[in-house]
């Protein structure tokens, strides 16, 4: 049975489904195949990757095939892909989102994001600058942006929002955009649930997209790509209380963490290349949490050091005054 998905409003009459299928590790072109066509044989309608993720041609090519047989239209997809750090110029905004679109085999995206505040240096024929060639750039928010809402006014993206931003950068951005951000995507999970930024941006009609809502799990797989030593992460499938919760309403442990962002209007983009799980991500619409189960799991906040990805896998970055994080 193909799930029907709720969507979440989105500024200017826009609709976001409240889950999506999120790509980020996922380069295994027939792993990658199998798993964008198990997700929309489930329902799903939503799809995140970023020009960085190295795999928007794969899903181009698959998009492609349910596009042309008719099994999907355009207008029922949501597509969304990022501006990398190396893009984050006022000359390279339009020839980078270009490039995702010709990967893509799209004629517009649903929404564009920044992917994170600091820019660099671009070199050709390299998706993420080299460490040993990097260099930081004067990010200049504002003229990004400009270049950003042109974007729409071009027609190649429906929405543009920003990805990583604080709550003062943010800030900046609305006071300046004549296109106000439509989207915050961030890593959000019970053990970094950020309600402070959350908050702000529902106040000012941004939706918020979770990124990594079960904890990441599988983080220490690309910390060893980019040569870095293995990190101890939370746990939270294997939670107690989240175990408990999950048993009281027979769903599964990470069910119950999406449906905990869900009801907290937080948009939910789960990755995995696993058919069973990927049907099982989506099959949370026919339960809710109650007030103790709310509670409950909002007391498993920890605050920002539970953060998982924090980016250092590039150090100089730290050093950057865009740095989004905190320093603690």
């Amino acid at each position: 049975m193909v799930a029907k998905i709720p969507s979440m409003d989105m500024a200017g009459g826009k609709k976001m489904p409240a889950i999506g299928l999120g790509t980020w590790m996922s380069t295994n072109e027939t792993e990658l195949e199998n798993a964008l066509n198990a997700a929309l044989e489930a329902g799903y309608r939503h799809i995140d990757t970023a020009y960085v993720y190295e795999n928007e041609a794969i899903i181009g090519r698959v998009l492609k095939k349910w596009l042309t047989s008719g099994k999907v239209t355009r207008e029922e997809l949501f597509i969304t892909t990022k501006l990398p750090m190396c893009g984050i110029h006022r000359d390279r905004v339009e020839f980078f989102i270009k490039k995702s679109l010709e990967s893509l085999q799209l004629e517009y995206l649903d929404l564009y994001l920044i992917h994170f505040p600091i820019g660099t240096n671009y070199i050709e024929g390299f998706t993420l600058t080299p460490p040993d060639q990097l260099k930081l750039e004067d990010s200049d928010h504002i003229g990004i942006w400009k270049k950003m809402e042109e974007q729409v006014d071009a027609g190649r993206t429906r929405a543009i929002g920003v990805s990583n931003f604080n709550q003062s950068q943010i800030e900046k951005l609305l006071k300046a955009a004549r296109i106000k951000p439509a989207c915050l995507q961030i890593e959000l999970h019970l053990s970094l649930q950020q309600r402070d930024l959350v908050e702000f941006c529902h106040k000012n009609n941004m939706v918020v997209t979770a990124y990594s809502p079960l904890g990441n799990p599988s983080y220490n797989k690309f910390l060893e790509t980019v040569g870095m030593e293995a990190r101890e992460l939370p746990n939270l499938l294997q939670n107690p209380l989240i175990k408990s919760i999950a048993k009281k309403h027979g769903k599964s442990s990470g069910q119950v963490m999406l449906r905990f962002l869900v009801q907290n209007n937080i948009v939910a983009i789960p990755k995995s290349v696993t058919p069973s799980r990927i049907k099982e991500n989506i099959d949370i619409f026919d339960f809710s949490l109650d007030a103790e189960d709310m509670a409950s799991l909002k007391g498993l906040e920890i605050g920002e050091k539970a953060r998982i990805c924090d980016f250092r896998f590039f150090p100089v970055l730290e050093s950057h005054p865009d740095w989004p994080f905190s320093k603690q």
